[in-house]
């Protein structure tokens, strides 16, 4: 057994100094992290406890424009049931109640859900001999093996794998940003380019820097407030990941689309933003066939494997139903409902 040294970190200055030594983690809520570790798939040899800093990593306030600001400690439960977030963002609340179970919800933390690792087998089962994302130039053995759950789009010959994360779909559709601290100082990152695509990278999930903490996730004002929905389809109505997920926020003038956000999960290696539908939607009125058209335009691209086909028609059908019911003005009665 390999010892493990532990550290609590009581502010940001001292958490970004441990961090810097070999083979050092951050640990939050751990409900991704400890499971990695009981694996034998991550083997930190310095665990850095990030729970007891202060400086608003813990709370949810608003932004000087009137957008709100979400610690990064902050409980997945909390943020979900914050009566600022369910009254300017239901799009979010939706997404979080959708996803695990309401245990790991009190547990899981809003940073560590943006770093969550793919549940694909061949990473998570070390039996399993072939992985690029765990094994750097293994090889990617779902191409070959099963791979019902993953990507049909932005894949790679080197990884199919999926982004796990609900909240990170919703996130996405809202264009929040994700701010991190670092040695030299804040920066912020935009959702859209805070998670990668795998390319011949595929071990590399994030933009984050070893040496970075996400300290917040910072929202723009609402605009989506009475128009959005987040639609989950999932094998078992719960603690199941998404074989496809739709976060859909409209502004509507009359029966017209005047902005329309969209984001997949469940399809891609990170949040897919569907931006080729949402500009087809865009200044057009709402109807059956304009739907069908756009989200059969946006899935144009994909690329499935033999045992994910569905995917695609799935994934055109979720983006139907959910941008519909967006447009009825929600479905809060159905938080996380499937098809």
């Amino acid at each position: 057994m390999e010892a493990i040294s532990y550290e609590r970190a009581f502010d940001v200055a001292t958490a970004l100094r441990a961090i810097r030594e070999p083979g050092a983690v951050f640990i939050g809520g751990g409900t991704n992290l400890v499971d990695l570790m009981k694996g034998g798939v991550q083997r930190p040899l310095k665990l850095v406890d990030i729970t007891h800093i202060g400086a608003g990593l813990d709370t949810i306030g608003t932004l000087p424009d009137g957008g709100l600001r979400i610690g990064a400690l902050v409980r997945n439960s909390d943020a979900a049931n914050h009566a600022l977030v369910r009254e300017g963002y239901p799009l979010l609340t939706e997404a979080l109640l959708a996803g695990a179970s309401a245990q790991l919800r009190n547990m899981a933390t809003v940073g560590g859900n943006l770093m969550q690792r793919t549940r694909c087998p061949y990473f998570y089962d070390t039996a399993f001999p072939s992985c690029n994302k765990r094994l750097p130039g293994s090889g990617c053995g779902a191409i070959a093996g099963h791979h019902r759950g993953h990507a049909i789009l932005g894949a790679s010959p080197q990884c199919i794998a999926v982004n796990p994360s609900d909240m990170s779909v919703a996130l996405a559709a809202l264009d929040a940003t994700v701010r991190v601290a670092g040695q030299d100082g804040e920066r912020l990152i935009p959702i859209s380019e805070f998670h990668r695509l795998p390319g011949d990278r595929p071990d590399i999930d994030t933009t984050l820097r070893p040496d970075e903490l996400i300290t917040a996730v910072e929202l723009p004002p609402p605009a989506f407030a009475h128009h959005a929905h987040y639609l989950k389809v999932r094998d078992r109505a719960s603690y199941a990941f998404a074989l496809v997920s739709v976060a859909a926020g409209l502004r509507l003038d009359g029966n017209a689309v005047s902005t329309a956000h969209i984001a997949l999960g469940g399809v891609a290696h990170k949040p897919w933003r569907a931006t080729i539908a949402e500009r087809m939607l865009t200044g057009r009125p709402l109807s059956d066939a304009t739907l069908r058209e756009a989200a059969a335009a946006e899935l144009r691209a994909a690329h499935p494997q033999r045992e994910n086909r569905f995917k695609v028609a799935l994934a055109e059908r979720s983006i139907v139903r959910a941008v519909e019911v967006a447009a009825r003005g929600g479905d809060t009665g159905r938080t996380g409902a499937t098809t």
